[in-house]
Order: C-alpha cells, then sequence, then structure tokens
C-alpha cells in the first residue's frame, strides 16, 4: 500500500526510507508526517530527521527527492537535539522570569547535557534560584508551544534583536555575515539558531539545572564575563536519577577538594593562575608515577632525552609553531635574541637526531623526555590539574623508516594497552584527521592518516573519526580513559608526522647508501602528568592502590609506652622501601584510625603492649579488614607482594 494516495492535481516526490524502500509522498509532507503515516509510536520518538547528509527539522517540508532517515529519542543525535531544545526551554524561563534584566547569548547541548550562557549587570543567578526556573520550564512545557523554525534576512533579524535589547545575538547575526539566518520561535520566546530542534516543547518533561559558573564570552578574558546555567535532560526519570547520582559522587571525587583534603597540591594567586604546587605528598604521588614510567620506557627499548626550556624563536618559525600555535605559547628575549618557552619538547629531539650521520641500521631512534611545557591556556578553560598552563608530559618521539613506521605504532598501541591495564582503565579510540590550520602537502597527510587507520585496523581496534581536530601537522590516534564514573578522558596521543622532519631536513643512510627522510612518531602514554594525577584522583576517589599511595603504612600507638616500638618498626619499614608514617600524638586510637581514614593511607599498624611483648604488628587495611598479627618482616614482605603486580 503507497504511503500517500496520489493526487492528481499534487506533485508527487520520491522519498527513499534507510531500508530501501522508495515511497511516493505529496510535495510538503514532513518527516513527521512520513513517521505518522508509519505508526504513531514512532511519530511521538521523532525529533528531526536526515535529507541525505542535511541534519533538518522534523517538520521541514520535503520539496525534491530525497533519502530520509528519522532521528528518535532514543540515538545520540536525538538525545542532542533533545537537550539543545531544553536549553531553549530554559533561556525562554529565564527570560520570562527576569525579562530585559537579562540577556541570553548561546545554549549548546554537551556530553552530559547542556548549558545556556546569560549576561547580566544587575542579577546574579544562585542554585537557589534552580527551583523557581525549573518551574517555569515545566509550566511552558505543558502549553505544548510549536516551535518553530523562521529564515529571515539578517538585517531583520538585527532589527529584531535590537529592540528586544539583546546585544550578543545582534554581534552574533554581525560577525555571521551571512545574507539570512534561521530563528526558532516558541510562544513568546525567540531565539537565533542553524537547529534543528524537537517539534514542540511538550516533549521536554525530565531536566534538572545543576550548577552555575562564570564564563568569558567566547572564551576570551578580555570580553564581558557571562553566567553559565548547567543542566542536563533525560527522556525518562530514572536515567535523570543515575545521572545525578553520579553527580554526587563526581563532587565527592573532585581533585580540586580531594586535593587540598589529601595535601597533595596547591594554586596560590600569588604564583600564578593554572601554575601547580606540589605540596610533599603530591610531589612524592608524581616521583612515583613518573619512575614508574621511565622502567617501563627502558624495557620498550626508549632512550632518556633532555631539552632546553626555552629555543630561539627561529627555530619555532621553522617548525611551523610560530605561525600556527603562537596564541598559545610565552616569549621572552636574552641578549637581544628572541625565545619561545617550549609548550612542547619535539624540536629538541630532532635536533639530537640531527646532531649526527644516521644509518637505517640506527633506527628506529627512541627518545623519551619527562619534559615541562608551558602554554597560554585562557583563564576562562583553567580548571584544576586538568587544564594548567604548566605542565610535564611523559613525551616520545620515535624516528624511523617508512617500512618500520607501522610496527612503532602498533607497539605503541600495546603500550598504551599494558599501562592502562595497571591502573585500571577502559578506553576509546578515535582518529582526528587535517585541521583547517595545517602544514605538510596532501600526500604527506594522506600517507601518515593512512599509516594510523591501517595499524588499527590490523589490530582490530575499534575507533571513531574526528574530523579536523589533528596537530597543525599530522594526523593523531586520541585514546580517551573512561574512569569508574563512566567518564571520558583525553590524555594518551599517537601522531603520525611525515611534515616535521622534512622540515628540519632529517635524513638517514638507506641501505642503497642514499639519503632518505625519517617518518616521526609524536605520542604520550599517560599525557600530561598533572592531568593524568587529577583523573586518577577521581577515578580512585583518593584512595590510590597500595603501589603509588604517597603513605603505605601509617603506624599508631595506644599509649606512650610503644612510642620507642612504633619508631623501630618505622625504621625497618623505612629501610625496605615502604613508606610509612608514625602517629605518636596523645590521642585516643580510634580518632587516630578515623584520621588515617580520611587520609585513605591503605593500611595502619596498630601497636599495643601485646604486639610489643611479641614482637609484632596488626595490620588493618582502610576498608576495615584486620590482618592476622605478624612480625614486621613478614608484612613487609607482604606489602612487597601486592606492589610486585605493578612493576
Amino acid at each position: 500500500m503507497p504511503l500517500f494516495v496520489r493526487d492528481n492535481d499534487m506533485s508527487m516526490l520520491n522519498v527513499t526510507l534507510p531500508d530501501g524502500t522508495v515511497k511516493e509522498v505529496p510535495v510538503g509532507t514532513t518527516p513527521l508526517d512520513v513517521a505518522r503515516s508509519i505508526g504513531e509510536g514512532l511519530a511521538r520518538q521523532t525529533v528531526a530527521a536526515y535529507f541525505g547528509d542535511d541534519l533538518v527539522d522534523a517538520s521541514r517540508p520535503i520539496e525534491a527527492d530525497v533519502r530520509l532517515r528519522l532521528v528518535t529519542l532514543n540515538t545520540p543525535e536525538g538525545l542532542d537535539i533533545y537537550r539543545h531544545s531544553t536549553a531553549h526551554l530554559m533561556a525562554h524561563a529565564v527570560k520570562e522570569l527576569f525579562g530585559r534584566e537579562v540577556q541570553v547569548t548561546i545554549g549548546p547541548a554537551i556530553e552530559s547535557g547542556f548549558y545556556y550562557d546569560f549576561y547580566s549587570d544587575t542579577h546574579t543567578f544562585s542554585p537557589e534560584e534552580f527551583d523557581k526556573i525549573e518551574q517555569k520550564m515545566a509550566d511552558l512545557a505543558k502549553e505544548n508551544l510549536p516551535i518553530e523554525r523562521q529564515v529571515v534576512k539578517s538585517a531583520e533579524a538585527i532589527k529584531l534583536f535590537n529592540e528586544m535589547g539583546e546585544d550578543y545575538k545582534v554581534e552574533l547575526i554581525e560577525d555571521l555575515g551571512e545574507e539570512e539566518v534561521s530563528l526558532y520561535r516558541q510562544g513568546t520566546f525567540v531565539d537565533l539558531c542553524r537547529g534543528p530542534h524537537i517539534p514542540s516543547t511538550g516533549m521536554l518533561k525530565v531536566f534538572k539545572l545543576t550548577s552555575v559558573a562564570g564564563a568569558y564570552w567566547r572564551g576570551d578574558e578580555k570580553n564581558a564575563m557571562l553566567q553559565r546555567i548547567y543542566a542536563t535532560a533525560f527522556t525518562d526519570k530514572k536515567e535523570l536519577k543515575q545521572h545525578l547520582h553520579r553527580l554526587e559522587e563526581a563532587k565527592k571525587r573532585d581533585h580540586r577538594k580531594l586535593g587540598r583534603e589529601l595535601d597533595l597540591f596547591s594554586f596560590n594567586d600569588e604564583a600564578g593562575a593554572g601554575l601547580v604546587i606540589w605540596h610533599p605528598k603530591g610531589a612524592l604521588l608524581r616521583t612515583i608515577i613518573e619512575d614508574f614510567e621511565k622502567r617501563e620506557h627502558f624495557k620498550r627499548g626508549y632512550d632518556i632525552v633532555m631539552g632546553p626550556q626555552i629555543l630561539r624563536t627561529e627555530l619555532w618559525k621553522t617548525s611551523g609553531h610560530f605561525d600556527n600555535y603562537r596564541e598559545n605559547m610565552y616569549f621572552t628575549e636574552v641578549d637581544e635574541q628572541s625565545y619561545g618557552i617550549k609548550p612542547m619538547n619535539c624540536l629538541a629531539h630532532m635536533l639530537i637526531f640531527k646532531s649526527k650521520k644516521r644509518s637505517y641500521r640506527d633506527l628506529p631512534q627512541r627518545y623519551f623526555e619527562l619534559g615541562t611545557v608551558h602554554r597560554h591556556e585562557k583563564s576562562g578553560v583553567l580548571h584544576g590539574l586538568l587544564r594548567v598552563r604548566g605542565f610535564t608530559q611523559d613525551d616520545a618521539h620515535i624516528l624511523c623508516t617508512p617500512e618500520q613506521l607501522d610496527g612503532e605504532i602498533k607497539k605503541v598501541l600495546g603500550f598504551v594497552r599494558d599501562v592502562m591495564g595497571i591502573f585500571g582503565f577502559e578506553y576509546e579510540l578515535e582518529i582526528s584527521t587535517r585541521p583547517e590550520k595545517a602544514i605538510g602537502s596532501d600526500e604527506d597527510w594522506e600517507r601518515a592518516t593512512h599509516a594510523l587507520k591501517s595499524a588499527l585496523d590490523d589490530t582490530g581496534l575499534p575507533y571513531e573519526i574526528n574530523e579536523g581536530d589533528g596537530a597543525f601537522y599530522g594526523p593523531k590516534i586520541d585514546i580517551k580513559l573512561k574512569d569508574a564514573l563512566d567518564r571520558k578522558w583525553q590524555c594518551a596521543t599517537i601522531q603520525c608526522d611525515f611534515t616535521l622532519p622534512e622540515r628540519f631536513d632529517l635524513s638517514y643512510i638507506g641501505s642503497d647508501g642514499e639519503k632518505h627522510r625519517p617518518v616521526m612518531v609524536h605520542r604520550v602514554i599517560l599525557g600530561a602528568i598533572e592531568r593524568f594525577i587529577g583523573v586518577l584522583i577521581e577515578h580512585y576517589a583518593g584512595n590510590f592502590p597500595l603501589w603509588i599511595a604517597p603513605v603505605q603504612v601509617k603506624v599508631l600507638n595506644v599509649t606512650d609506652s610503644q612510642a620507642a616500638y612504633v619508631e623501630q618498626v618505622c625504621e625497618e619499614l623505612r629501610s625496605e622501601g615502604v613508606r610509612v608514617q608514625a602517629d605518636l600524638r596523645n590521642e585516643k586510637l580510634g580518632f587516630k584510625i578515623r584520621e588515617a581514614q580520611m587520609e585513605k593511607v591503605p593500611y595502619m599498624l596498630v601497636i599495643g603492649d601485646q604486639e610489643v611483648a611479641a614482637g609484632t604488628v596488626t595490620a588493618r587495611h582502610r576498608s576495615g579488614e584486620n590482618l592476622e598479627p605478624m612480625k614486621p618482616a613478614d608484612f613487609i614482605r607482604f606489602i612487597h607482594e601486592e606492589c610486585k603486580l605493578y612493576h
């Protein structure tokens, strides 16, 4: 039976569905009409559609033959549209409540929900207002207002928003420089937006405002400070409840909060924004991780190298960083000579390779450096350890023959697998391709991208394509870790580069006696040590595994009479490499145990008269589990055996 009955007075079009079925429909039929003709259940779930490769509203009329794919709420695209529409609903509610006191700016969907940025020089939003805003959103949703798209001349839109007092919308339209723009209306609210959006507000039923924060207009600290209200939306209440639980758990795990409580690190305005000050326990934690890194790199044939913190600006011009990355760099002048403070470590590594003649028999050369770099991150994006201005990367560069490239990429993938397994991370992979701002030939980019894809295809690892997000000198494999709350973190990366060896005129003598150009692989395993530690803190909720815990054991006395034995035990443990502290304070044992638990120390050794008499220790795990009394030497062996799993 045909989808629609042909009317002799009406033009008909062909709509091709994903299963290959071709349906005849009248001109002006909408995707929602098509969905409704298939089933009312499908229509209730349809939020948008694809016309070929173009994502459009479900109410967009079909005016030519088209390949049609319906987008439903239970798809990632559908959820994004649902959340973006809820952002508009929130902005609508805010305008209803506060009128011209508040200006709207932008409100996109994000991975965990959405946000909307507002400007006001008279009103400051607070979480105490969230209930009121949510109630207004619910009222507007109940009205089931149609969400309608309108294409207008830019001049007309500018006039409209000027009359509404929406200066930021005017600025956006002017910067677009388009003859026409699209607006979306729902009731009295109108917003500048490309869309698409759901058909009506009645579909928006499950949402929650979560937090408010400051954000600079367009991310530039020179611009006005906006107020960003974060929120989330789901299609059912159960999913929202689960999400809110994860948010509460995330607050408990916040590395900034735990960093203070565990006395790991701090930031100080006197030092400067985005610059980490490591306290003794935090410095020890990163030393343990860095030592682990060195051992793992030695095992895999890497040589440790070190490059200077500053290099002449001419060198950064040669590399392309000056033209393509300058806004992220710091510069200084010494003896009237301009220098760039390094934002990455690759230049010195290329100079090492170039320092002597190389044969194909010398390749691959694998240079590893725990190199501290500095990048000019905007103040609005700084976030604890996760986004800083000074950080240390576990940076390595592999220079090899083109024939060795595939094997080297696969070895790095194996390295990532092994290390992430030790820390207990699952991960996802994506290939980021050539950005708009790039150097190098099309041929080199094609070769590099093919090399990364081929290595992943051979290993059978699934991956996504992230178009246009590669480094300016080459494509890359980005490895995104999944933590205990199933959040994703970008840490490890593998970049393939044919361009910089060309720019620096690197060469080796091949088996034919002629000069050849090496290929360069840029890679990090953990990434920025600061960022990785921030992720670790939140992943483990500060309960570090024994092998990386800054303090592995705390020894507690019951009374002063055991103090000498406590010191003896500590000395014995310390001499065998166990990281131990004594708590000899004149406090009740229960208090000292609770405090050690709050410090998340893996093991406590409780020393009373019985232990002194027997020359033993009684170990208590931070979980509350007690071990049988044992000699200090046996406890040391116990600790070493548990740590062996990670060495």
